[in-house]
């Protein structure tokens, strides 16, 4: 079995011609080739009160920003296998580095993980939120499988202990025939998620970019049409919103995580944030029902 192993410079790419594929700090992307790009911000987008190197708007979340910490300047290099079949589990491997290429080995826990990994297709029709275990020494490792071909982008989202939260944008390409890669709009407000009915409502009419919104989540069973009352906190809060702006690639300032308010109405999740540019968006927000995670996607068109 053959290894090919790339240098951590940002203009590197991999031509992969053994059995694992390996890169690190690129944005460009060639077939059969994962890319990852050095990411030491996360566009003021906070997870748990760390303050995030690069331009800071609004903080998106509802904690306050530690102006303490420093960014960690990691490079994330992801490793999966050369060729990624559809619905096939594979092992994908986050190895995480300083700028001069020493493995760091300290990371700190946040929302109750080490690691929060979002990975997205390109069309944005598909979405999945995993947590890769730490093996020690930079190395983070989860298995998971892709439902379709295609390109697929992950949001690498870490704590270097002591410094800044930041996101890394990494990423990879599934093989066989794509199929349509234009992401399906649908701006409905009301969607049905299994035993779950979902409405969203806006702050409102019009949402405006840079302007600050209050997103609703209302939330009812499709039996009763009344309030859920089995909502359960998610990795330590009432709810997760995971936002994207619809781009032809993705970079960490398409990229929000918001956080849900406390004390609100029963059935309710609540989130505050704002979008930084006109345009398309696809949000994910994931609830705890009953220890069952129900994640409800909406679009959302903001001027």
């Amino acid at each position: 079995m053959k290894y090919i192993l790339t240098a951590l410079a940002i203009t590197s790419t991999l031509v992969a011609t053994g059995c694992i594929k390996e890169t690190a700090s690129s944005q460009t992307t060639t077939p059969n080739t994962t890319t990852t790009a050095e990411a030491n911000h996360h566009e003021g987008h906070n997870m748990d009160g760390g303050k995030t190197s690069g331009t800071e708007h609004n903080s998106h979340g509802n904690h306050s920003a530690d102006s303490t910490l420093k960014p960690a300047n990691a490079i994330a290099k992801l490793t999966v296998p050369t060729k990624i079949t559809p619905k096939i589990p594979v092992e994908l491997v986050i190895d995480i580095k300083d700028k001069e290429g020493k493995t760091i080995d300290n990371f700190d826990q946040f929302q109750e993980q080490l690691m929060h990994l979002i990975i997205v297709s390109d069309n944005l029709e598909s979405f999945n939120h995993i947590h890769p275990i730490y093996k020690g020494k930079g190395r983070f490792t989860v298995k998971t499988d892709f439902p379709q071909a295609g390109g697929y982008t992950l949001f690498s989202d870490y704590k270097v202990a002591g410094k800044a939260e930041q996101v890394s944008i990494l990423k990879t390409q599934v093989s066989g025939a794509s199929g349509n890669n234009t992401a399906k709009i649908d701006l409905a407000t009301t969607k049905t998620f299994g035993n779950t009915q979902a409405n969203l409502k806006l702050s409102q009419p019009t949402i405006k970019a840079g302007k600050n919104v209050h997103l609703i989540f209302n939330l009812l069973d499709t039996k009763s049409n009344q309030p859920l009352k089995d909502l359960q906190n998610y990795l330590g809060e009432k709810g997760h919103l995971v936002i994207l702006k619809q781009s032809s690639s993705f970079t960490e300032a398409d990229y929000i995580h918001a956080h849900a308010m406390k004390d609100t109405p029963e059935g309710e999740i609540h989130f505050m944030t704002s979008f930084p540019k006109p345009g398309k968006y696809k949000m994910w927000g994931q609830f705890n029902r009953n220890g069952k995670i129900i994640t409800a996607d909406f679009w959302v068109d903001v001027q």
